[in-house]
């Protein structure tokens, strides 16, 4: 698991298009326009694995942070626990 702070976060959240939920993710996976993933210390297992076999096939890195769902959602300044996170290509 990678450690990232909160102030990391909140950059990449600036710097790129966000994109929250692991069916966009998904979506975005199949049609190569993601590059960073990340995810939650308790996402679920399928979607986990979900998410790596489609990041494998389009070139995506996978980052499993340490936090929990609902901390993350709060880095996000969401009102609502994220599991996935990633970030379109620009």
């Amino acid at each position: 698991m990678t450690k990232i702070s909160a102030t990391e976060l909140k950059k990449l959240l600036k710097e790129g298009k966000a994109i929250v939920g692991k069916d966009r993710t998904l979506k975005g996976l199949k049609k190569g326009s993601v590059e960073r993933i990340f995810l939650s210390s308790n996402c679920p297992k399928a979607a986990e694995q979900d998410i790596e076999r489609y990041a494998l096939m389009s070139g995506a890195e996978v980052i499993k942070l340490s936090y929990p769902n609902d901390e993350l959602g709060v880095m996000c300044r969401k009102q609502f626990p994220i599991s996935v996170l990633s970030f379109a290509k620009r």
